[in-house]
């Protein structure tokens, strides 16, 4: 029994020949494309970054190479887990769909690694198919509108605001100086409920600068490549 358990923790059972090793990594490298044509497609402007897109293919390759010097090793596999538990990896992930690229490449390697090409071929495929049908959506972008205005008008303002927009404009920051007379009021607003509201009603920001008090008007698109 001892001798058993020995030569499963010991000896390779599972050693790859170098055809088998090199099939591993032209199947990772094929895959580790569709994966980087992925994230380029349903990544855009501030939030791609093409240095964590090549480290997505690099990452796959990495993960291959860890399981064909693994094998079925046991010895190596759970040396491997230690030598990792110790590691810190700290990286931004500046969009929350990062962390399934970083996982999709991480399955990708790890079934290339073991030779298991049909369920590495059909995973990314359909991975790849919901990725780019859902990578074009997007969180809603917000308009901050940024007023100055006299502080004596702050309250006829705001009920002008809320009822070009029927409530659906939320106030940020009300902030005042009776010394100098003026008042800064901040509104959070929809981008597409602006735009339907400015259809039917004329265009905000010249009605609004004709209101008696109003000195400034601002409008900030805040979207969610901004805010990461």
């Amino acid at each position: 029994m001892k001798e058993y358990l020995y030569n499963g923790l010991v000896e390779t059972t599972g050693s790859l020949t170098i055809n088998e090793v090199i099939l591993n990594f032209v199947a990772a490298g094929i895959l580790s494309v569709l994966i980087y044509i992925s994230y380029r497609i349903s990544h855009s402007g501030a939030v791609y970054s093409r240095k964590f897109n090549v480290s997505l293919v690099m990452l796959t390759f990495v993960t291959t190479l860890v399981m064909n010097v693994i094998g079925n090793n046991i010895a190596l596999s759970l040396g491997m887990v230690g030598a990792l538990s110790i590691v810190r990896f700290r990286t931004a992930i500046k969009d929350p769909r990062d962390t399934a690229y970083i996982f999709w490449c991480i399955a990708v390697g790890i079934t290339c690694g073991v030779s298991d090409y049909l369920i590495a071929g059909i995973g990314t495929f359909i991975i790849f198919i919901f990725l780019v049908i859902f990578g074009v959506v997007r969180d809603n972008d917000r308009i901050m509108i940024v007023m100055k205005t006299d502080v004596e008008k702050i309250e006829e303002i705001d009920r002008a605001i809320v009822g070009f927009f029927n409530g659906k404009a939320i106030m940020r920051v009300q902030n005042a100086n009776k010394e100098k007379g003026q008042a800064e009021l901040i509104y959070e607003i929809s981008e597409n409920y602006l735009k339907k509201r400015e259809k039917t009603e004329g265009s905000f920001v010249p009605k609004f600068s004709e209101k008696e008090g109003v000195r400034n008007i601002s409008l900030v698109r805040q979207d969610e490549e901004i805010n990461q």
